[in-house]
């Protein structure tokens, strides 16, 4: 009986020893899984962050918009802004961006034809108007007509644009100014800048007395007044098209991005800042080239 006795009791204490290893072994066990768990939890909800190659023109609207986005969804918006035909040569020696919105559709036709876009996404988003402008908010109006004597306006000032071989806004202000038989005679008073907010800043400083930009960047300083709107048929229509880039890494975020731009949200910002929204059932005609 002895025997038996000293026997059993030495297994259950042997048997008690590894159960409680077995339940410490346990606890180990689920402690580690709930990290590895929540630190693979925190990994997949961490903020994702997108690089915007965007037409300088967008700039305050847009930077209003990345923001009520960034807080909607808690990814991040990373805009580079410049002239369009900058971006567009940027993107094409392999610069990282994921969406690029420009304000021609030229270039982004560009892209496309290099399959640099994803055309399922690309999309026309946004109008403008183009306007003549001068220092100061007491300007006296003009009639930007046929004919119009620009340059005895600008006397031995300069008239700032954008590049107008290669950046949309002056592309679009030079043949604005030939097609009303204006070029030639203010061509050598042109002093021309990388973007139009560069040469927004001209005529803002006073640097410059007259400029040729978008109707919204003129709405963006108080040392401006916009004295003349040149007329719809002088120039293509000014038209914002937008598309992810075939080489985004973050393709589904860059896709959300691009379709807030078409929300209410941001409608409203964008309208607030003096741009026209395309609406989405009509943005297909409204390329015209």
């Amino acid at each position: 009986c002895r025997y038996f006795r000293e026997n059993i009791t030495g297994g259950r204490t042997f048997m008690m020893i590894v159960s409680g290893n077995l339940r410490r072994l346990a606890t180990v066990l689920a402690v580690t899984l709930g990290v590895f768990a929540g630190t693979l939890s925190k990994q997949a909800n961490a903020a994702e962050e997108i690089v915007v190659f965007a037409a300088a023109s967008l700039k305050n609207a847009l930077d209003d918009i990345s923001t009520a986005w960034s807080k909607k969804t808690g990814n991040k918006v990373s805009v580079s802004y410049g002239g369009s035909s900058n971006l567009a040569k940027q993107i094409q020696q392999g610069a990282p961006a994921d969406l690029f919105i420009s304000a021609n559709i030229n270039w982004m036709d560009t892209l496309q034809k290099d399959n640099l876009v994803d055309t399922a996404t690309r999309k026309a988003l946004l109008r403008n108007r183009l306007v003549l402008i001068a220092y100061g908010k007491s300007a006296e109006k003009v009639d930007l007509k046929k004919g119009f004597d620009l340059s005895g306006l600008i006397k031995d000032g300069k008239l700032a644009m954008a590049m107008v071989d290669s950046v949309p806004a002056g592309v679009y202000g030079k043949a604005a100014l030939t097609s009303l038989g204006i070029w030639d005679s203010v061509s050598s008073k042109v002093a021309q800048s990388d973007n139009v907010r560069a040469a927004l800043a001209l005529v803002a400083r006073g640097e410059a007395p007259y400029g040729i930009v978008y109707a919204t960047d003129a709405a963006a300083s108080d040392n401006v007044s916009v004295i003349g709107t040149f007329p719809e048929n002088s120039h293509a229509p000014i038209i914002y098209p937008a598309a992810v880039l075939s080489s985004s890494k973050n393709e589904a975020v860059a896709t959300n991005f691009l379709d807030y731009l078409s929300s209410n949200e941001a409608k409203a910002v964008f309208e607030h800042d003096g741009f026209s929204v395309i609406e989405p059932a009509v943005a297909n005609r409204t390329e015209i080239r």
